[in-house]
């Protein structure tokens, strides 16, 4: 049973006073689907939106011309540009349905769930590498794990789910014929979607609770819940209390090493580990005999800096400490534990350099006999329930501080907006699980197809699309989107058939250009809320980055896989108009691909994606900003990746149009910007080539540096 969306504690004096004011906030109603307007448009969206523009007087924008549209929707769905024969195709078929199959073409493609995974894995907060992430080997098969479900279409209340519990909803347990329940085996695949969870372990074993709640709350609730870590929330019905409830979810998390490799390989790594130890164990006997003093000085040293009552669990043997005296022994393990530099500094010179000289040794013997490593075999971190932290008690922390729990603050698990106390028979998160994803919960559905919105208009119909609480304001269009949220549920949470309904609406088809007789649209409406012309929109990195190799013709399309570095692809220095071969080209796989994170110590995510606005994963990003800077100008005039690009277009050009120079400049504006050049273009562009093949590498470097190359409209 689904509770009602009614707070489940009182807020602080504040909150209830604007509850008391306004009632129950209007995204926490539930949804309820309205009448379509009247109108004769076959697009249930464009009867909304025509009807606000006819009730407010204001004239909208004609439909773009087809090879914009073409261009829009292909970038839009697959982050990629539409080919020359693409093209070619889509002006000579004059179907009425000519559109739709593209649209059909582009959604069933691989490449579209590639681009939206990357939409997603910036709300879910995906990174290759954060210095405080356990989980980085193996993460990728998370992000393959999303860009796999977007290609199977799995309705968007299993997508959620499988990341949340490992299983579908529907197949978390199975009866034998004896009557026997047990725990089903998930679907192969299906464990790799627990990397979301993962993700957010960090030093402190609480960390990955608290990245749950965090990410969880304002990725599927559009909930700003971390405000209520250490204080009730200020404007929206989330107490402290209720932040601590869903923590309590997540709290006998752990992590699982999971090893990804056959029985041949495992079998050899075991031989292989065995051998070393063997070779290790006599020096590492030596030199822990040789330590030991040290050590014991050292320990002895710190374990009477404890209290009392902490002393006396430490030196009681680990056998005979109950669960509680065990906890307080693991809490003070890093406080004890000798480190390397720690135990050298006590030592005497020459007692130093004995132990460093059998240090040496003992690493010398942890290769193999041909002098090489032996290889470590592929891992993935996933997350399972520990049963000891199962049965421990919750509490409310101190400002958030995993090591400041408010002992006489005792939290049972739950989560907000619900009257009833949940049934925890199949698990706790499964219960959350349960309810957030249910049909009945108006946050889920609304919050979704919000984002969706915002994906392909530049702008959600609430512009703030992690937060639909009191702050976040309210939507431009609540019918539609209450609507929109209604019919996403009644096509069971596929997305494809959302992202389908949403462009191929004819306001998704309007051009983005206004003139002057669309003056007094501009005045009565110049932010656009209300749609009457397509936002013009810059590209992000990845596809301004598919966009430039496409046209090179060297965009590896491979799916899956690790991220990559192109720093360490080489690239040369080689500049425009030199000839020659590099020896080490970077990857070309598509932008989704290239690594991301963050590192105190060195910089992680490559400098373009941070030019063009792409976070390191440290932070859910609901939506990416959109800035002109140097940076970006400066990688597309003069990078090394450019001048690779406009020399592989140039021989590209050259292969394709067989030496004619006009039928060159026409393909490479096709390949560049999706278009044919105008008369005055064409003229223009012969009469800088000069009648001179060899300058067509400049010629494509000035396509690329072009406003039209990396702006969509």
């Amino acid at each position: 049973m689904i509770c009602l969306l009614v707070p489940l504690l009182p807020g602080n004096a504040e909150t209830q006073t604007n509850r008391a004011k306004g009632g129950v906030w209007w995204s926490l109603k539930p949804v309820v689907r309205p009448a379509l307007p009247a109108g004769s448009e076959s697009n249930p969206i464009d009867r909304f939106i025509s009807g606000e523009l006819r009730n407010r007087g204001i004239r909208a924008v004609g439909p773009v011309d087809k090879l914009s549209l073409l261009r829009r929707v292909s970038l839009d769905l697959t982050g990629i540009p539409p080919s020359p024969a693409e093209q070619k195709a889509f002006l000579e078929d004059d179907s009425a349905d000519a559109y739709e199959k593209v649209v059909d073409r582009l959604l069933t493609d691989e490449q579209h769930a590639v681009r939206y995974a990357r939409h997603w894995l910036d709300v879910l907060r995906y990174a290759d590498a954060d210095e405080r992430m356990t989980a980085a080997p193996g993460i990728y098969l998370w992000r393959d794990w999303v860009i796999n479900a977007l290609q199977e279409d799995i309705p968007y209340d299993q997508f959620v789910q499988i990341q949340l519990t490992g299983r579908r909803a529907n197949e978390r347990t199975q009866m034998s014929a004896t009557g026997y329940r047990s725990r089903k085996e998930p679907r192969p695949g299906d464990p790799f979607a627990l990397g979301f969870l993962a993700r957010g372990a960090g030093e402190d074993p609480q960390d990955l609770a608290i990245s749950a709640v965090d990410t969880v709350s304002t990725a599927f609730m559009g909930m700003t819940v971390g405000c209520a870590k250490c204080h009730d929330h200020m404007f929206d019905p989330i107490s402290r209390t209720n932040y601590y409830a869903m923590k309590a979810l997540f709290d006998p998390l752990v992590l699982r090493k999971v090893t990804l490799a056959g029985a041949a390989d495992l079998i050899a790594a075991g031989k292989a580990m065995a051998e070393t130890e063997k070779r290790r164990a006599p020096l590492e006997k030596a030199m822990n005999e040789f330590a030991a003093p040290y050590r014991a000085k050292l320990y002895e040293e710190r374990v009477l800096m404890l209290p009392p009552e902490a002393q006396a669990v430490i030196r009681k043997p680990e056998r005979q400490r109950t669960i509680e005296e065990q906890k307080i022994a693991d809490d003070y393990f890093p406080i004890l534990r000798i480190d390397g530099d720690k135990l050298t500094g006590a030592m005497p010179e020459e007692a130093r350099k004995k132990y460093q000289e059998l240090q040496r040794a003992l690493n010398a013997e942890s290769s193999g006999s041909d002098g090489r490593r032996t290889p470590a075999l592929p891992v993935f971190y996933t997350v399972e329930v520990d049963r000891l932290r199962e049965r421990e008690k919750s509490f409310i922390l101190t400002s958030g501080d995993p090591s400041r729990p408010e002992k006489d603050h005792e939290i049972q698990p739950g989560w907000p907006f619900t009257t009833e106390a949940p049934d925890l028979r199949d698990g706790r998160i499964e219960a959350f699980a349960d309810w957030l994803t249910a049909p009945e919960n108006p946050l889920f559905a609304r919050v979704a197809v919000n984002r969706m919105w915002q994906w392909h208009f530049g702008e959600g119909l609430l512009k703030s699309a992690s937060d639909f609480g009191e702050l976040g304001g309210k939507p431009s269009h609540p019918a539609l989107l209450d609507w929109l949220a209604s019919e996403f549920v009644r096509r069971n949470f596929s997305m494809r058939q959302l992202h389908r309904l949403m462009v191929t609406s004819d306001v998704y088809k309007r051009g983005s250009e206004a003139g002057e007789e669309f003056v007094e649209s501009q005045k009565s409406d110049p932010g656009d809320t209300l749609l009457w012309h397509f936002r013009l929109q810059r590209l992000a990195a990845e596809p301004i980055w598919d966009s430039m190799h496409a046209a090179a013709g060297d965009l590896d399309l491979k799916v899956g896989g690790p991220s990559f570095d192109p720093a360490n692809g080489g690239g040369g220095t080689r500049r425009r108009g030199e000839s020659g071969t590099q020896s080490d080209t970077p990857s070309k796989r598509r932008g989704a691909y290239l690594i991301r994170g963050y590192s105190s110590n060195r910089d992680v995510t490559p400098n373009f994606l941070q030019a063009f606005d792409v976070d390191d994963g440290r932070a859910p990003c609901p939506m990416r900003t959109q800035t002109v800077t140097a940076p970006q100008a400066l990688f597309l005039m003069n990078s090394a990746e450019m001048d690779k690009a406009c020399d592989d277009m140039a021989a590209r050009l050259r292969k394709e149009s067989n030496g004619d120079l006009p039928s060159t400049v026409e393909l490479a504006y096709r390949l560049a910007l999706s278009r044919p050049p105008s008369t005055a273009e064409k003229k223009s562009a012969l009469a800088y080539l000069e009648n001179d093949a060899a300058r067509l590498g400049k010629f494509s470097w000035l396509l690329f540096n072009l406003d039209e190359f990396i702006y969509v409209r």
